[in-house]
């Protein structure tokens, strides 16, 4: 099967051309290794679920990696009650672990039918202080120390009884010396889980304040470099044979990128995909030049796509958004980042921006275009002029 450039889901090594991981696998195994806790929040179609499944598969040497998607394997219904929550985990931790096949210690797998007999009998009692014991149990009795994963998991931010559960992840980890716990715990998804109060707009100071407060800040740029879209076209070209040069495509993409990676992946499928074969493109080397980059970007930008429209609605959901966007396109003026401006960590959150030598901009020239081309759009029809 020939490989293709993907732009849904997790990218798979056989199926998708990608870029070389290992760096970014690299950096995060080394928060693992030092038992830190961390939450990883990019914008949407960032590569997280890429990244943090490959993540899976690089630390099996060393740990089991529990790695769950809350999205998938917990439905709202399962946050209704502290005991839905619970069986529910439960279920989920057991059956993950299981399905890895390995041959656990006797004592471990003693614990980890205990914890799977409670699921079934008594259930009613299984509650978090509860789950949280069983699971101690089993990383004490456990050959490898356990890291877990859970994406997604900021989709459950709303729901109180999820911040019980990292109440009790905090308490485990800062008992960390008397009580067994996991060696290290990630948290994937847009919203930072570490200040919730980016999520709700409700003012309800509990929900405000998150327990998440001992993740350490995760510094791994999760952008590709012009190197790494060059590698990736490397392989391309090998199997294509287009003519092109891998390092001078990868630069131009890049420029007009800054390396967002379903934007990367995009350009890359509009020219594999629709550019070439097209009455000015008709063969390969006619798509893989500037000529045709530029031919991709164009179709990338008169489409409705699912990051486009994800960044619409945020500004609407997100008014200060529009101010931040619109004050550096159509006023000219030049922000300071301040990392302690809502408006402006909302938008970086989100991808909107970033922070260049201390200066908040756009985050890439392609964004740029779509914000442009929305406020113009949104000033005609309303007749005013911006």
């Amino acid at each position: 099967m020939n490989k293709t450039f993907n732009i849904t889901a997790d990218c798979k090594p056989g199926l998708h051309y990608m870029v070389d991981l290992h760096s970014r696998l690299e950096q995060i195994r080394g928060y693992v290794d030092r038992g830190e806790y961390l939450s990883i929040n990019r914008a949407r179609q960032y590569g997280k679920t890429t990244t943090l499944r490959a993540l899976d598969e690089y630390l099996k040497d060393a740990y089991y990696v529990v790695g769950m998607d809350f999205q998938m394997q917990m439905s709202d219904a399962k946050f209704r009650s502290e005991n839905a929550f619970s069986v529910a985990f439960a279920k989920a931790f057991v059956r993950i672990l299981q399905n890895q096949g390995e041959a656990f210690p006797e004592k471990m797998e003693q614990e980890l039918n205990r914890l799977q007999k409670a699921t079934q009998e008594n259930r009613e009692d299984l509650e978090l202080v509860e789950l949280f014991q069983h699971l101690s149990d089993i990383c004490r009795e456990s050959d490898r120390p356990l890291v877990l994963i859970i994406d997604e998991a900021d989709s459950a931010a709303n729901h109180q009884v999820f911040l019980d559960f990292l109440a009790q992840l905090r308490g485990y980890y800062i008992d960390r010396d008397r009580s067994a716990t996991f060696r290290s715990v990630i948290l994937a998804g847009v919203y930072d889980i570490r200040n919730l109060k980016r999520k709700f707009r409700s003012d309800e100071d509990h929900r405000r304040n998150s327990p998440w407060n001992i993740a350490v800040e995760f510094k791994v740029d999760m952008s590709f470099s012009a190197d790494e879209i060059a590698g990736m076209l490397e392989e391309y070209e090998k199997d294509h044979a287009t003519g092109m040069d891998p390092a001078e495509m990868a630069r131009l993409i890049y420029e007009h990128t800054s390396g967002y990676p379903f934007l990367v992946s995009k350009l890359c499928k509009l020219m594999d995909e629709e550019v070439v074969g097209s009455e000015r493109f008709p063969g390969v080397e006619d798509a893989w030049t500037c000529a045709g980059f530029l031919e991709a970007e164009r179709m990338l930008l008169g489409e409705k796509n699912t990051l486009f429209e994800s960044m619409v609605n945020k500004l609407y959901d997100f008014p200060e958004l529009k101010d931040v966007v619109y004050s550096i396109l159509f006023m000219g003026k030049e922000s300071p980042y301040n990392a302690l401006n809502e408006a402006i960590g909302t938008a970086e959150m989100f991808g909107f921006v970033k922070n260049i030598n201390g200066v908040v901009a756009i985050a890439n020239r392609i964004f740029e275009m779509v914000f442009y081309n929305l406020f113009l759009t949104s000033a005609e029809n309303q007749n005013t002029d911006i």
